[in-house]
């Protein structure tokens, strides 16, 4: 196989075929759909709020009811992508999510429940394509022989900088929320289902059986593989790790994407538009991350890289908390969103390091991650009772210590560590 030279490293030169360019638009494009969904519904959450008349711990219990459905979709949709693939496997999460952005679209101006239920089936939607779209993420990556996994996470978040942008306006611009979700869920549900067309079939995804499985002697085939169970990634000491690591950047992910605008507009007395514009400043930073980031990674290594930027984000937030001022505020939504960009996406080129058990390991690891979906709306909101948004998200900050030590599990697998069990961290090259 022919070699060129990256950096100062020696790679091989990998033939990238029509598929696999199909293949890389169509994941890139349902990258970008999912987080403009994600982001719209953000952008008209305080009118939300303020339509249902709430507190911020009841407004953190209705988010809650979306983090429940992706809890539940994500650990189920390595099985199911075992079974039906990962385009079929987007394409129904596509139609589920767009359904229940409708609903809560429609409903919140009739209560709770419906809200609720529409935010169900949104993060079941979302969660089931999340672990799909990434597992297809890597089969491209490795047709393309190059990372690039973090590019989609871009543009999951160049869409959601689109979504909320787009929000803005149509706050400004007095839009009604139900024009506003609805158009945006029939656009997304639509554009990701054709979408899926160009993944690439499982059966040809590039890499498959390349390496032999960790505790699998070499040379073991695919169909040992295959009867594997997914679940049984809940077993490897690093996969729970690497998903601990993508809980606790989740947790700060999650915490901006439905806090920040509120924390800006209550704790600096700000307008809604510009609590909105502190959530796409914030989102643009992580986009910024994620288009660059995969370049610092190849040079200094994924752990150093994360490691640099869990400081940074930890920065931000502290500039949140206690900046007094809103231009300060902003210089610390921007470093907290280039501090966490490359947490979910490193994590899942992580736990799909061996791409014979990828499904599974996926799985598992964003499992851990939408953990901290289940358990950050309500607790911010019941701390943000007693002590106001933003002293709250200063306490959520811990678990970004916590990422610092979780980091380590992100390593690389050397050739080596491919072929044994695997141990609580891998090994950097």
């Amino acid at each position: 196989m022919p070699y060129g030279r990256r950096g100062l490293r020696l790679v091989p030169v990998v033939r990238v075929t029509p598929e696999v360019r199909r293949a890389r638009n169509a994941v890139a494009v349902t990258f970008t759909g999912f987080g403009f969904a994600t982001a719209s519904w953000a952008a008209r959450i305080p009118e939300v709020r303020a339509a249902l008349n709430v507190s911020p711990g009841v407004l953190g219990l209705i988010l809650l009811f979306g983090a429940v459905g992706s809890g539940i979709s994500v650990p189920l949709a390595g099985i199911a992508i075992a079974r039906f693939g990962e385009a079929r496997v987007v394409a129904a999460a596509a139609i589920v999510a767009a359904t229940g952005l409708g609903i809560a679209a429609v409903g919140y101006q009739h209560g709770m429940p419906a809200v609720a239920a529409g935010l169900f089936g949104f993060g079941f939607g979302a969660g089931a394509g999340d672990v799909a779209m990434n597992i297809q993420g890597t089969a491209v990556e490795r047709g393309l022989g190059r990372a690039i996994l973090p590019k989609f996470h871009a543009g999951w978040s160049i869409g959601t900088v689109a979504g909320a942008g787009l929000g803005t306006l149509m706050v400004a611009w007095h839009v009604p929320v139900t024009a506003h979700l609805l158009a945006v869920a029939v656009a997304v549900g639509v554009t990701l289902a054709v979408a899926t067309c160009g993944f690439l079939p499982p059966s040809v995804q590039p890499g498959q059986g390349a390496h032999s499985a960790p505790g699998e002697k070499p040379g073991q085939g695919a169909g040992d593989a295959a009867r594997r169970s997914p679940l049984a990634a809940w077993t490897e000491p690093r996969t729970l790790m690497i998903g601990l690591f993508v809980l606790c950047v989740t947790v700060i992910e999650g915490m901006g994407n439905s806090w920040l605008s509120l924390g800006v507009i209550d704790g600096y007395r700000a307008s809604a538009v510009l609590g909105t514009a502190a959530l796409s400043v914030f989102l643009a930073a992580m986009t910024v991350g994620r288009w660059f980031g995969p370049g610092a990674i190849d040079r200094f290594g994924r752990v150093a890289v994360l490691r640099t930027g869990v400081v940074a984000a930890l920065a931000g937030l502290l500039l949140i908390g206690f900046g007094h001022y809103l231009p300060v505020a902003m210089t610390g939504a921007v470093l907290m969103g280039l501090g966490i960009s490359l947490g979910f996406p490193v994590g899942m080129s992580a736990a799909a390091d061996d791409p014979r058990y990828a499904a599974g390991r996926v799985s598992a690891a964003a499992s851990l991650g939408y953990l901290a979906l289940l358990a950050g709306p309500p607790v911010i909101g019941a701390l943000a009772d007693g002590v106001g948004i933003l002293n709250a998200m200063m306490l959520a900050g811990v678990v970004l210590v916590a990422a610092l030590f979780f980091s380590r599990a992100l390593a690389p697998l050397s050739p080596v560590a491919a072929e044994r069990p695997l141990g609580p961290v891998g090994h950097e090259k």
